[in-house]
């Protein structure tokens, strides 16, 4: 014996849900008006991305190449092997010291000409700490969690400005976790190509900060592929000015020597004027040897210097990137309507169909 299976019957459904009709005449448009002052109170946001390539280091092997493009890194062995990979740069700029080092970057916040508005000029700190626009309902919350607060603890000022990444204060840590989710830093893992994404409420500023990340992290890497070159400059050009004064001074005695000894023939003082002779050219020697050290670290400076190709430069967003308030209503008009069938199909008793 077969048994019949159960059927679904759509025009019992159908005929249900027309018959409260009235209920969606009431629940969309609610939704929609809550929706709309949801997202409304949501304030605008735009993006801007900046794409640049590295120059990697001459000793990379083509084997090291191919296995990049499979996003692996074998590594090379000689002096100048590439310490610094860029598929570590995201790791360095999500550092505290990174992040810290953006909050005296100088921003611009647009005045309204037509209302007489001027330009406001502040650091990137202050910008974020004061002048973020935040939907209402946070904006209640955070101040209804600070004054229940404020009942149980004393009030702490925080005196301290300046900025210690070792130790932050609770509003600077704040702002920090503020710029990670504001700043992003990936690396693609073919084509090594660096792409910095900052994201803010204001079109300048986020173009900005998206310029400024890309000229910090270009100094950090320079300042990190040339230090030790840097050093050994330094070092010789103390070794320049030491070996300056000592040729300066044994060219003076022998002169000096010269001048009181011309009529003297006596071999004490022959000697004497060819020690202080040798003298002067044993530092002279070491003179220009110095100086030629000198100039060595000079290119290898500039050798060390990393160049940066830039592949998308910042500009200032046209338009914005969220939130998208029509596609989020309308989520919200699908999930309300959705909600009110079941709810409906639930009253009828036409949910078992769909369980049998």
């Amino acid at each position: 014996m077969i048994e019949e299976e159960s059927s679904i019957d759509f025009g019992k459904i159908f005929k249900d849900l027309l018959k409260h009709k009235k209920l969606y005449y009431k629940v969309l448009p609610i939704t929609f008006v809550i929706a709309a002052i949801l997202l409304l109170s949501i304030p605008n946001y735009y993006t801007c991305e900046v794409k640049l390539s590295p120059e990697m280091s001459g000793s990379r092997s083509g084997l090291a190449s191919v296995a990049s493009s499979f996003g692996l890194n074998l590594g090379t062995s000689g002096a100048g092997t590439e310490a610094l990979f860029p598929t570590l740069y995201p790791d360095l700029m999500s550092s505290v010291d990174f992040k810290a080092s953006l909050f005296d970057v100088p921003v611009t916040i647009e005045g309204d000409k037509e209302k007489g508005e001027k330009d406001r000029t502040m650091s990137y700190y202050h910008y974020l700490k004061d002048e973020q626009k935040k939907p209402w309902w946070s904006v209640a919350i955070s101040g209804t969690i600070k004054f229940i607060i404020s009942l149980f603890k004393d009030k702490e000022e925080e005196q301290n400005t300046e900025v210690n990444p070792f130790r932050l204060t609770k509003v600077q840590t704040n702002i920090v976790k503020a710029i990670d989710k504001k700043v992003v830093c990936d690396v693609d893992k073919k084509t090594m190509v660096i792409s910095i994404e900052v994201t803010d409420q204001n079109a300048l500023i986020c173009a900005t900060m998206a310029d400024s990340v890309k000229m910090r992290l270009q100094k950090f890497i320079t300042d990190y592929r040339t230090s030790k070159a840097r050093v050994d400059l330094e070092y010789y050009k103390k070794v320049l000015v030491e070996a300056k004064a000592k040729y300066d001074e044994a060219r003076d005695r022998y002169a000096a020597f010269a001048d009181s000894h011309r009529s003297v023939i006596s071999q004490s003082a022959q000697t004497k004027r060819t020690d202080l002779q040798n003298e002067m050219q044993m530092r002279s020697q070491i003179l220009q040897q110095v100086i030629a050290q000198m100039q060595e670290a000079e290119m290898k400076v500039q050798e060390n210097t990393p160049a940066f190709t830039t592949l998308q430069s910042a500009t200032v967003p046209v338009l914005k990137e969220g939130p998208a308030r029509a596609k989020w209503c309308l989520v919200y008009l699908f999930l309300a309507f959705l909600c009110t069938s079941v709810y409906i199909l639930y009253k009828e008793d036409d949910l078992k169909q769909f369980m049998g």
